[in-house]
């Protein structure tokens, strides 16, 4: 085993914790244990959302230009490693690695479109969409979320949620 050890990131940082749970981690290749990772009990996961509803405040006040910023920043931090995410991937999830980079190009093009949210958020406005009646949205943060997403697209498929949810 290479001793790697996969925990939580709460607040912006490395869980210190120590896990009441934890499993292992295989290469699916190989069927070799590879590392550890921790499991989250309920009271790991209520720390995890009472950090994210403390930032959400600071985060919802950031303007659409800075979190536009941030999912730039992050698009070419993906852009240069996709070959690592690939690899990990693979290794973690027994993909080809041909799928797997394809699976990284398609979690990439939708944080390409995220980038563009700003456009999207802007709301709107009707006017006398009825007698005397006008119409318009407002489209803000909401607050914390959370997702599952399946086994089988361990990238992609959080990047289609956590991109949108940041933006």
């Amino acid at each position: 085993m290479t001793g790697k050890h996969i925990t939580h990131w709460i607040g912006g940082q490395p869980w210190a914790g120590a896990a009441e749970r934890h499993g292992d981690i295989y290469d699916p290749a190989t069927g070799e244990v590879t590392g550890t990772v921790d499991f989250a009990s309920a009271s790991v996961v209520d720390d995890a959302v009472a950090a994210a509803a403390k930032a959400f405040p600071g985060w919802r006040a950031a303007s659409l230009a800075r979190r536009a910023s941030v999912l730039f920043t992050f698009r070419e931090l993906l852009a240069r490693h996709t070959d690592d995410l690939a690899a990990l991937i693979s290794a973690e999830h027994g993909k080809v690695a041909g799928d797997a980079a394809g699976e990284v190009a398609r979690g990439l093009e939708v944080v390409e479109f995220a980038c563009g949210i700003p456009h999207l958020l802007k709301g709107g406005f009707s006017e006398n969409v009825s007698t005397g009646v006008d119409a318009y949205s407002i489209r803000q943060p909401l607050g914390v979320v959370a997702g599952i997403t399946p086994f089988n697209f361990p990238a992609m498929v959080p990047m289609w949620m956590f991109t949108i949810a940041i933006a």
